[in-house]
């Protein structure tokens, strides 16, 4: 969880504009997405790892002839072991091209965030923490 505090001290009196809140908040925003990413991000890998081990338990299958159900939205299919490999490897090929995306929004993020970083602790010091809470 990212926490992101403004903590004025009385000696020194810092000016926060509008500008600079429309930074925090942007900031804010972008951390909160960032981390959305991160855990859809974690749920697809998931799915690929269950996609390979599928694929890697079909490999051992010995009866070419037996029917090999897959899913396909609500309801189970049946198709031969190939069609099925093939299947799977098209699932899993897809799902690695949106695990890429995704990885591409989040590095665009960070480099969004670096800048605001910078930004923020130039014109506010420590009087700012943007850095993320480990509770």
């Amino acid at each position: 969880i990212m926490s992101i505090s403004l903590k004025m001290l009385a000696v020194e009196d810092v000016n926060v504009t509008f500008e600079d809140q429309q930074k925090i908040n942007k900031f804010a925003r972008n951390t909160s997405r960032m981390t959305e990413l991160k855990n859809e991000i974690e749920a697809k890998k998931k799915s690929l790892q269950n996609l390979q081990d599928a694929s890697d338990d079909l490999m051992m299958l010995e009866d070419d002839a037996l029917l090999i159900p897959f899913q396909i939205g609500d309801v189970f299919v049946s198709h031969s072991q190939e069609e099925t490999q093939e299947m799977l490897e098209a699932a899993k090929e897809s799902l690695e091209a949106e695990v890429r995306v995704l990885e591409q929004r989040v590095v665009s993020i960070q480099q969004v965030l670096g800048d605001l970083k910078v930004q923020l602790y130039a014109k506010f010091g420590n009087n700012i923490n943007l850095e993320a809470d480990e509770s």
